[in-house]
């Protein structure tokens, strides 16, 4: 087995499941949570996730996939409940508990494997990927990561040093992956990225800044009204939370909103990277690594969706809606010298 393909199967990524069944969910719900509602599934890209509509609200369920350890579910819903002690002013889920006072349920896979059934807070809304953006509304929800990440700081788990595909401290070894892309031009583009990144990124590895993170903050976690002060209205999805270097975490939601506004590639995540540093500062050394960090996580997104939906098709469309337009914000964002994007980076304005 590869590198790749042993990240992958750590991740929770390697191989399709069954669905969890859905009577089994209900009877669990009223069992353990005195909840009774209708439940509608919800596209992820790996566990089995519900909106749970009651009487007296709504909730989201989730099941862990069957090769998720336990460990690691028990780091997402440690760092829920961390945050709502220490930062309860962030729009956080919440974790509901049972009625006997734990914060998840056990059940068994029909393979014998044991997967973890929790249920959350649903938050209302609209996601940011569905919403256009002003800067100053970007700037305000990079401030919110800040935030988090400078809650997280004093966080620690015994699983937050996990094997995860997405943590890019693995992308350099991650470069097999480009012999599954079927176009030339996108192969290309990808190895243009890993010798930035293999050149600049990896060398620093070992001094960057860590912590642990949320992983995943993207425009599809972020959920906001335009009508609201503060624009950001919930922060949603801690399932890629890990310990990895601090710039990793503005790297997500940079390489998400690389090329939304094609003339000017760059001007989106110039505008969140402006309100992150304000709130949570990146180091000077460090932060020319940034924009090569966020180019690597859009590729390597790209990478994952096509070498994914090979080998579990259930899950291609999610997968491709969240990476249609990779390769061609990729090359979109390459096309601006990297020295421009750090000087607008530098002086937190936009290209």
């Amino acid at each position: 087995m590869s590198f790749a393909e042993r990240l992958l199967a750590e991740s929770g990524l390697a191989s399709p499941h069954e669905p969890v069944d859905v009577a089994l969910v209900s009877a669990l719900l009223a069992r353990h949570y005195c909840l009774d509602g209708e439940l509608e599934r919800v596209a992820t890209e790996k566990d089995d996730t519900f909106r749970l509509t009651t009487g007296s609200g709504n909730h989201l369920v989730k099941v862990s996939p069957p090769d998720e350890p336990v460990a690691t579910v028990a780091l997402q819903t440690a760092v829920l409940r961390f945050l709502e002690t220490a930062a309860g002013e962030l729009p956080v889920q919440r974790v509901k508990l049972t009625v006997d006072g734990a914060d998840h349920v056990l059940l068994a896979a029909r393979d014998g494997r044991t997967r973890v059934l929790r249920v959350l807070g649903y938050v209302e809304g609209e996601v940011l990927a569905r919403t256009t953006a002003e800067p100053d509304q970007l700037a305000r929800a990079g401030a919110v990561l800040g935030r988090v990440d400078v809650a997280l700081a004093a966080f620690g788990h015994p699983a937050d040093r996990r094997g995860l595909v997405w943590d890019l401290r693995h992308f350099a070894r991650l470069a097999g992956l480009v012999e599954h892309v079927p176009d030339p031009g996108h192969r290309r583009l990808a190895g243009e990225v890993f010798a930035l990144f293999e050149a600049a990124v990896v060398p620093a590895l070992d001094h960057l800044e860590t912590q642990v993170l949320h992983g995943d903050f993207s425009p599809h976690n972020i959920v906001v009204d335009r009508r609201h002060d503060e624009f950001v209205t919930g922060v949603i999805d801690f399932g890629d939370t890990v310990r990895s270097a601090v710039i990793f975490d503005p790297a997500v939601p940079l390489a998400n909103l690389l090329g939304r506004t094609p003339g000017s590639p760059w001007r989106e995540a110039c505008a969140f990277a402006a309100g992150y540093t304000g709130v949570r500062p990146v180091a000077d050394r460090e932060l020319p690594l940034l924009p090569i960090a966020a180019l690597a996580r859009l590729t390597l997104r790209a990478l994952l969706a096509g070498w994914r939906a090979q080998r579990v098709p259930d899950r291609r469309d999610y997968l491709f809606e969240h990476a249609e337009d990779d390769w061609l914000n990729v090359a979109r964002a390459l096309a601006v010298p990297l020295d421009d994007v750090v000087a607008h980076l530098t002086k937190g304005t936009r290209p």
